[in-house]
């Protein structure tokens, strides 16, 4: 119990940045589910619903970025994982399809099998709540949400479980509500491929991964050129942002793969 509290203590960008998942920051003399119950609120739009309460990101111990800062970043990011916009670029670097290996289409149907079960009640994404899932950046407008749980996370750094997602994958409703289209697995950013292929199969499914990020230094914020900047930005090797006097980062966060179980067959695995 007392490791359970000191791990949920590194919150959300201590799980991204050394799990490969996303997280909050957890007050460490509580459990976690309470310091998930009992986080404060953050979203003026969402104050009144339970969970609603995802902070900023920290991308790590090196970074420390204001909140401003963070907004850019939080942003880039999300753009990033929307659907239709996974793939290789300066920003993003996604996993090749690999040759269908003799197994790989039954180890994925076998992952959907056990995934589908387990979302089940998390069709009331209330349930998702209370089982210690936040949503991520609810300030920003999305196509899809990410409702994550940062000790799935922490857990994914060490062990595979089709049926213990790190993010599930809502769709807000016009009238009100969340759909619940689907979920998201990720892995230690230090994973190899092959340990990537050992979780999901490459040959069906492609990981990606958020690389060279660029921000302005601190003080810098101000007037600074998000054009070149951020996850979106124009800006992507060290020599280039060390010349716009900004920070550089190679890599943010761990490997990522999205699955949606509720589409046809052909589709599940489609980033």
């Amino acid at each position: 119990m007392r490791m359970h509290r000191l791990l949920t203590g590194f919150g959300l960008a201590g799980v991204l940045a050394a799990a490969g998942a996303l997280a909050q920051s957890q007050a460490p003399q509580k459990s976690s589910h309470e310091a998930q119950q009992s986080a404060p609120q953050q979203d003026g739009s969402m104050q009144n619903m339970p969970g609603m309460d995802m902070g900023h990101m920290n991308m790590g111990g090196n970074m420390n970025m204001g909140h401003d800062e963070q907004d850019h970043v939080e942003s880039g990011a999300m753009h990033a994982m929307q659907p239709g916009h996974h793939m290789e670029g300066s920003h993003m670097h996604m996993t090749a399809l690999r040759s269908a290996a003799p197994g790989d289409r039954e180890r994925a149907d076998d992952i959907v099998a056990q995934l589908r079960p387990a979302l089940e009640k998390y069709k009331d994404y209330r349930v998702a709540l209370a089982d210690g899932f936040r949503i991520f950046a609810p300030k920003l407008p999305q196509p899809e949400y990410h409702f994550t749980n940062s000790w799935n996370g922490f857990v994914e750094s060490f062990t595979f479980d089709p049926a213990r997602p790190t993010s599930l994958l809502y769709k807000k409703l016009p009238g009100g509500g969340w759909e619940l289209i689907g979920a998201m697995y990720t892995a230690p950013r230090t994973a190899t491929l092959d340990q990537l292929n050992e979780r999901v199969p490459l040959s069906v499914a492609q990981w990606h991964v958020h690389t060279n990020l660029c921000i302005p230094k601190r003080g810098g914020l101000q007037g600074a050129d998000w054009s070149k900047f951020g996850l979106t930005g124009s800006i992507s090797t060290a020599e280039a942002c060390e010349a716009a006097d900004g920070r550089f980062f190679p890599q943010i966060f761990g490997w990522m793969v999205h699955v949606y179980p509720y589409r046809s067959a052909d589709k599940i695995w489609e980033q």
